[in-house]
């Protein structure tokens, strides 16, 4: 069983994604660009790709769109090189975060996210200071009062590695990432939808902050998303 309240942070966290619909077809994009570069342009056969392109068709984003940046990493189209940087740092109470970035200008990306981390109130970390706090894993997070046990029973038999219930009443189910989207598929199948469904870098042990702390590392993570070549921020922190 976890503490706090896991499905009201979820929920709030949804909420600050669709405010921001438009720059997640940025992210979206480029993760895609980036996928099919690495990859291959076939999403049945490059899971890195099938995820990103299943992420934007849910977050409802022309098809055209789509197979133009399949096109853009597999070479066939030209466009920007974008470049992964991992950066890592602490924010206030020494909550561990992980900052991931695409870039074609990596001089103006570190210099953005440091800033970020010295004007509210952090300290931008070297490679591997928090990597070790996080796991990479598929996570889907279920609303309070799912039926546990066809969730858990469906989820195990299609490969997931954990179930967990939370003290509101929320399920997570954890995957390895490349079993995230079979046991995401299984799952949809039995009449089980995720209300959150993502691979993500999950904190391994978490940082409950309130009052002040937490208004400060909430404007923290704020200003790192709002950078531009900024994908993706994780955080140990739990805001209140």
């Amino acid at each position: 069983m976890a503490g706090h309240s896991k499905w009201a942070n979820i929920k709030h966290k949804k909420a600050a994604q669709d405010a921001k619909r438009g720059k997640i077809f940025t992210r979206l994009i480029k993760e895609i660009t980036v996928a099919a570069r690495l990859g291959g342009g076939d999403p049945n056969s490059n899971p890195r790709l099938r995820l990103a392109v299943d992420k934007a068709y849910e977050q409802n984003m022309p098809k055209e769109n789509v197979e133009r940046a399949i096109k853009r990493g597999s070479g066939d189209l030209e466009g920007v090189n974008y470049e992964e940087i991992r950066y890592e740092g602490y924010g206030i109470a020494g909550a561990a975060v992980l900052v991931d970035c695409m870039t074609d200008n990596r001089v103006r990306t570190v210099a953005d996210v440091r800033h970020a981390f010295t004007k509210y109130g952090g300290n931008l970390g070297t490679d591997g200071s928090v990597g070790f706090l996080f796991k990479h894993c598929g996570q889907l997070l279920f609303a309070p009062g799912t039926d546990e046990d066809k969730l858990m029973e469906v989820a195990l038999e299609a490969g997931a590695e954990d179930i967990i219930s939370n003290d509101d009443g929320s399920i997570e189910v954890i995957t390895a990432p490349y079993e995230f989207v079979l046991v995401k598929e299984a799952l949809e199948k039995a009449g089980l939808k995720a209300e959150l469904a993502e691979v993500t870098m999950k904190p391994v042990n978490e940082t409950e902050l309130t009052g002040d702390d937490s208004v400060k590392m909430q404007k923290l993570l704020d200003a790192l998303e709002s950078i531009d070549d900024v994908q993706e921020v994780y955080t140990t922190a739990v805001i209140d």
